[in-house]
């Protein structure tokens, strides 16, 4: 809605909506209808979210502005099984979200620093109670057997940084349990990333823009064990894992406005052991855009 706020106010949110439009924004890396792709980019990887299968969730966040300074909260319904495409209908399982942002000014260019931290408090399991039990009766590794209602919490920086003015910086680094199957996001267990955004005025397209983005993944020994032995993640398994490493991605993208109210965009992703998994990779990952809003 247009129109003018005060720099010092109290915003509330409630009703049905995505955590990702409150907490762990960036101005540079976080939409991906116009900059990058991949979830490690567009949020913290291991900012493990409430939401159900398409991104939403029931809940309330509650935002303080105060001069160069924001405190964000958060209480949000998680689903009623991980990554479910329903809530819990209860609410009894839940996530809490603290943030504290602070903006500043550096040769009179905007930036902010950003902290996050969450805990999910639901039905879940640990990851070497499923391996034991799977050793210990001779069958498959099924984390479903063995959750309980416990906490998995996590916390990441989040910085962004103008350098001139058409060259933004960005950089995330998060770190979650490693002990707990992921709950809603995917199964990253520390993550790193940093990158560049660049508006197209030097080669007189303003309202172009070309970013580029390194990133880098890793999960627990814990994890390790769980995925080699045959467990699932949420998007992750490939019933062994020899060979763990890191996960390391490269993306760039151009965004190209076509006229006024439509960008194509063109993204092209590097990924180096994807899914944790030396034996694999590295692989492309190509994609075409087209985003429109009137």
């Amino acid at each position: 809605m247009a129109g003018s706020q005060t720099r010092d106010r109290l915003v509330i949110t409630l009703g049905k909506f995505s955590v990702g439009d409150v907490f762990d924004t960036n101005r540079y890396a976080h939409d991906p209808r116009g900059d990058f792709l991949n979830w490690a980019a567009i949020d913290a990887g291991t900012f493990d979210y409430a939401a159900d299968a398409w991104g939403y969730t029931a809940g309330a966040a509650v935002e303080w502005y105060r001069r160069a300074w924001t405190l964000r909260a958060g209480l949000f319904d998680l689903s009623d099984v991980p990554n479910s495409a329903h809530l819990d209908p209860g609410f009894h399982e839940f996530q809490s979200i603290l943030e504290v942002e602070r903006r500043h000014q550096i040769a009179q260019l905007p930036g902010r620093v950003v902290l996050t931290l969450f805990d999910s408090r639901g039905r879940m399991g640990l990851l070497e109670d499923a391996v034991r039990l799977a050793q210990s009766n001779g069958g498959a590794v099924d984390i479903a057997a063995v959750r309980r209602y416990r906490s998995r919490a996590g916390i990441d920086i989040n910085v962004e940084q103008q350098l001139t003015d058409d060259l933004g910086l960005f950089a995330r680094i998060g770190r979650a349990g490693g002990n707990v199957e992921a709950y809603e996001f995917t199964d990253i267990d520390r993550t790193v990333s940093a990158g560049l955004s660049w508006q197209g005025t030097r080669w007189r397209r303003p309202a172009d823009t070309l970013g580029l983005a390194a990133i880098g993944n890793g999960i627990s020994g814990t994890r390790q064990r769980y995925l080699n032995a045959g467990g699932l993640g949420i998007l992750v398994g490939d019933g062994r894992l020899p060979h763990p490493g890191p996960e390391q991605i490269i993306e760039t993208f151009y965004s190209l406005a076509v006229f006024s109210a439509a960008h194509l965009s063109f993204d092209y992703q590097w990924i180096n052991h994807p899914a944790y998994n030396r034996d694999r990779g590295p692989v492309s990952v190509v994609a075409l855009r087209l985003h429109a809003q009137f």
